[in-house]
């Protein structure tokens, strides 16, 4: 019989039923991350926030001891939500905190998607709470980072037997859109992708320009030469080196790489063969 959550679109998520809750994404929480790239791991928290913010779902940040110990919350993250301030706290557990638990009732929503540092201390803590009060969990894996992969594993392996469920980035926002016909957020979440999905952003990217002869989205765009600009090339190189040099630069590319094969060439005389030195 299949265990499908309940204030849930038959299991899935969707902007209107769910909240996002970014928990302690400090510098010094990072310094300790040992589960996963920590440069994939920014990216990934910064494109579960973009993609939260692009379809409109309710997102908590919340810091604990920024000026005492943690620093603060990642410049990426914070530049996401212009205007937004987090729930500052003392305890680990955000969950004991009366700030952040209002805030979480204030988006009126029963599935709370988490990403957090630690996971085996910030994250699993609040969701255990968070499931025992009757909330529907899911913890987005690979926005999350521990102090080693062993932790980690053993802090989702406690909030998955304890009902929680694991997500990743990629999913969770392409659970958002979850119908390409859906055109108001088309453009928007690819944009989303193309800049931090990895080699998925990059096959959007090939898509787009190879295939559909979309624009590239690069500011400074990759222009390839023509072959007939190659007479132009010769001209001027006709134009600035000595004669006897000229034959050398003007022979076929598998020509001048058998002379870089050979490694630097003395030429001292028009026809002189290129010796190695």
């Amino acid at each position: 019989m299949a265990n499908i959550l309940p204030n849930t679109d038959g299991g899935l998520l969707t902007p209107d039923n769910c909240a996002v809750v970014f928990i302690d994404h400090q510098p010094q929480m990072t310094f300790g991350v040992a589960n996963i790239d920590r440069q994939l791991l920014v990216n990934n928290v910064v494109m579960l926030a973009k993609g939260a913010k692009e379809y409109g779902v309710p997102v908590i940040l919340t810091a604990v001891e920024t000026e005492s110990f943690s620093g603060y919350i990642w410049p990426d993250l914070m530049d996401v939500f212009p205007g937004q301030q987090p729930v500052e706290r003392s305890s680990m557990n955000s969950w004991d905190d009366e700030k952040f638990r209002e805030a979480v009732k204030a988006t009126g929503k029963r599935n709370i998607i988490i990403a957090g540092l630690w996971t085996e201390v910030c994250v699993a803590w609040p969701t255990l709470h968070l499931l025992a009060e009757g909330y529907n969990v899911y913890v987005v894996e690979d926005a999350c980072g521990a102090t080693s992969v062993a932790a980690h594993d053993a802090a989702m392996r406690r909030i998955v037997q304890a009902g929680a469920v694991p997500m990743t980035s990629v999913a969770t926002v392409l659970e958002f859109q979850r119908d390409w016909a859906n055109k108001e957020h088309y453009d928007a979440v690819l944009d989303i992708f193309r800049k931090h999905g990895g080699a998925y952003g990059d096959g959007i990217d090939y898509a787009y320009t190879m295939v559909h002869k979309a624009p590239q989205s690069a500011e400074n765009p990759h222009v390839v030469a023509e072959l007939k600009d190659f007479n132009k090339i010769k001209q001027k190189i006709k134009r600035s080196v000595p004669i006897w040099v000229t034959p050398w630069l003007l022979r076929p590319p598998r020509a001048i790489s058998q002379i870089f094969l050979f490694g630097e060439a003395k030429i001292s005389a028009p026809g002189r063969v290129p010796r190695k030195c």
